[in-house]
């Protein structure tokens, strides 16, 4: 491994994503509503549920069978006169008779003096009686009550973000709202004369505006709501109007483009004016970055090619949007690489891999214009700052996209 010092002028990934969290952890304190259990999936829970019954609710049987004691079954086969059927739904019945066994269906109430269930397949019926074939302890196939939760008890905590399985425990004890965080409303504009949307005939000197919908798709898939996607040219004008319209509809605003040091910076030009700082950080792709704080909403500027817009919002926005929304953090791992790779000197460097069985293979290009070859990867490969080579083998951390 040849390695050489970390640049001096431009931030570190990890300074400037510091800086980040630390401007938009203010945005924990989003009020709290009251919403209906099947609208709450994904939702951030703002504080603990407990169940408000048993579960089960009552005793009832785990399998379609006969309810029995146990000891008149102990010794097997044996045939015993049935005292009826029960179906779930219905209500309990009275005590099971000494000597007798009671058909019941999966989730029908168990009958007082029934201490087990003798699954069908282990019987024989012949009109009123049934011959058991093999004899079941106490206990089993029975559903007692509060086996599952108790009432009072602690069912989902607060911060979580509800996933199905949430939701069906919510659903099972009749709870019927939650409350919840309202989601970090953002809003996305990406810049450029060049940029078209998809389905017109592209011109010359064009491209389509693929940063607006990935922004937006990334955004979703880590808890935020999107209240607005927009497109400005490179006309100051158009793009303070979109601004001012996103900082009075959202909680955080994202910019696509214009932050380079090239002309026609429209994001740098008007952002600058109202303190944004902008600058360079040591990280490929994605070097040119700006953040400001207008109108007391954060907005986030990324660099336009777009694999450094997407690889700025895994690297810098993701985590603690997956924080503010109660999800799970990012997965990292290590794996050896399959490959040698070669990184500038003094950038972290996230290329693009795809893990399989043996390690992980750099899977496109360092360039940040190949978006394409970011669909098939599913890690960055964290190349640290100072490194300039890594020879097959070596571990690397890995970023789950």
């Amino acid at each position: 491994m040849n390695s050489r010092p970390a640049g001096a002028t431009a931030r570190t990934v990890d300074d400037y994503r510091d800086s980040i969290e630390q401007l938009l952890r203010p945005l924990a304190a989003r009020p709290v509503e009251s919403v209906a259990v099947p609208a709450a999936l994904g939702r951030k829970l703002a504080a603990d549920v407990s169940s408000p019954i048993d579960l089960p609710v009552f005793r009832n049987s785990a399998m379609d069978g006969y309810a029995v004691r146990a000891d008149d079954v102990a010794v097997a086969p044996v045939t015993l006169p049935l005292a009826g059927v029960v179906a779930a739904g219905q209500p309990g019945r009275a005590p099971l008779p000494v000597g007798a066994a009671l058909k019941v269906m999966t989730g029908a109430p168990i009958p007082p003096g029934a201490d087990c269930v003798v699954p069908v397949e282990d019987t024989r019926a012949d009109g009123a009686a049934v011959t058991v074939e093999r004899g079941r302890a106490a206990g089993e196939f029975v559903r007692e009550p509060g086996t599952d939760v108790r009432a009072g008890a602690l069912l989902v905590p607060a911060g979580v973000a509800l996933t199905p399985r949430h939701i069906a425990a919510l659903a099972a004890v009749g709870v019927p709202t939650v409350p919840v965080f309202q989601p970090v409303r953002a809003a996305v504009i990406t810049t450029g004369d060049e940029l078209v949307p998809a389905g017109r005939p592209l011109r010359p000197g064009q491209i389509y505006n693929s940063n607006g919908i990935a922004l937006a798709a990334a955004l979703a898939a880590n808890g935020a709501t999107v209240v607005s996607v927009e497109h400005s040219t490179d006309d100051p004008a158009m793009f303070r109007r979109l601004l001012s319209s996103a900082t009075r509809s959202a909680d955080l605003v994202f910019t696509s483009g214009g932050v380079s040091k090239g002309d026609f910076e429209v994001v740098k030009d008007v952002l600058a004016a109202h303190g944004g700082v902008f600058g360079s950080v040591a990280v490929q792709p994605g070097g040119p970055q700006g953040l400001t704080v207008l109108d007391g909403v954060p907005v986030l500027s990324f660099p336009g090619n777009p694999v450094s817009t997407m690889v700025s919002f895994e690297v810098f926005a993701r985590p603690i949007l997956r924080h503010l929304s109660g999800l799970p953090p990012v997965r990292t791992s290590e794996a050896p690489l399959r490959e040698s790779v070669r990184s500038p000197a003094g950038r972290r460097q996230f290329l693009r891999g795809r893990l399989t069985e043996n390690g992980v293979e750099p899977f496109s290009g360092a360039g940040s214009h190949l978006i394409a070859g970011m669909a098939w990867a599913d890690v960055l490969i964290d190349i640290p700052a100072e490194t300039t080579e890594l020879a097959a083998g070596t571990p690397v951390l890995v970023h789950e996209l």
